[in-house]
């Protein structure tokens, strides 16, 4: 690890009901009155879970019951450049109690409510808006009718983002589904990411879009879209998406999957060891049903993607 680099363990304390918990610095310190995720430096022999643990203990007076790894960014202030191992706490004992001067607010992904915020946590908000399912859609298998009723009741359901891929249909067939697709979409308050090119997407006005690998290695910007996130199947193909700044992958085959059954597979460990200290959020592909989703956030997943099991 690079010495000029100041590690530091950073907590999204998430409560019941999706807010999360942020911290004012206080006067004396650098940035005072800037707000961040609380958290604190990795003292040296330390792993960053443990440092978690003392910080939230030293600064909030809590004691951590359940936490898992997410995402690990590095930026560059005036002062430092650090290395911030972000970690989604879910279970904890005792009340959260500024012990150290600083101002305490729990808020939300679409509405932070304070300011400023210390650039480097700007993307963790974008990335908290992101629902932990992704359904894949399923219409070569289900027919276009029996696709749009159960889509329509997976919404009712809380699903909040859907990946339209459909390779089979033509282009015309395709843009029709996904005109009706938006609307139901929409309607709920969802988010649809389309699997195509990016001039598509945007024709189609879905939310954003998703590349295949090769589409992704064949980039050189991030497309001009609210959202884009790609298949990833590699190291290289995961560095590629962070540098071009997406919003979030997909990495897989985790498990066996009916539609790829002698695909070569990541396991859990696999997984884990490829997102490992990775900036961006990652859905778990490949065999995923519901009772996955724990397992794939103890493997630093953000959530998981479904085809089959969502709908």
């Amino acid at each position: 690890m690079n010495s000029s680099i100041v590690p530091v363990a950073a907590a999204v304390l998430l409560a019941p009901d999706g807010r999360f918990l942020l911290a004012q610095r206080p006067p004396g310190r650098a940035y005072a009155g800037w707000w961040e995720f609380p958290g604190g430096k990795i003292e040296p022999g330390e792993r960053p879970e443990q440092a978690l643990v003392r910080e939230l203990a030293e600064e909030l007076g809590i004691c951590v019951q359940q936490a898992y790894p997410w995402l690990t960014r590095v930026f560059t202030y005036a002062h430092a450049t650090v290395r911030l191992h972000f970690y989604r706490v879910t279970a904890w004992v005792g009340e959260p109690t500024p012990r150290e001067g600083q101002t305490l607010a729990w808020a939300r992904a679409e509405d932070c409510g304070v300011a400023p915020l210390l650039p480097a946590n700007g993307p963790i908000l974008r990335a908290l808006s992101l629902p932990a399912v992704m359904g894949l859609s399923n219409v070569a298998e289900l027919g276009v009718a029996d696709f749009l009723v159960r889509l329509e009741t997976a919404l009712a359901s809380g699903l909040r983002l859907i990946q339209l891929r459909e390779k089979d249909l033509t282009p015309a067939q395709f843009a029709l589904l996904a005109r009706q697709v938006v609307a139901s979409v929409h309607r709920h308050g969802a988010r649809l990411i389309i699997n195509a090119d990016p001039a598509t997407a945007a024709k189609l006005e879905a939310d954003g879009v998703h590349l295949n690998s090769a589409q992704l290695m064949a980039l050189r910007q991030r497309p001009d879209l609210p959202w884009c996130g790609a298949s990833c199947h590699s190291r290289e193909e995961l560095d590629h998406a962070a540098r071009l700044g997406l919003d979030y992958v997909v990495l897989g085959p985790v498990l066996p999957t009916l539609s790829h059954p002698n695909a070569t597979t990541l396991g859990w460990e696999g997984f884990a060891e490829l997102v490992r200290d990775y900036p961006l959020p990652v859905y778990a592909i490949g065999g995923m049903r519901p009772e996955h989703l724990e397992r794939a956030w103890q493997h630093g997943a953000h959530g998981i993607a479904m085809l089959r099991r969502a709908w």
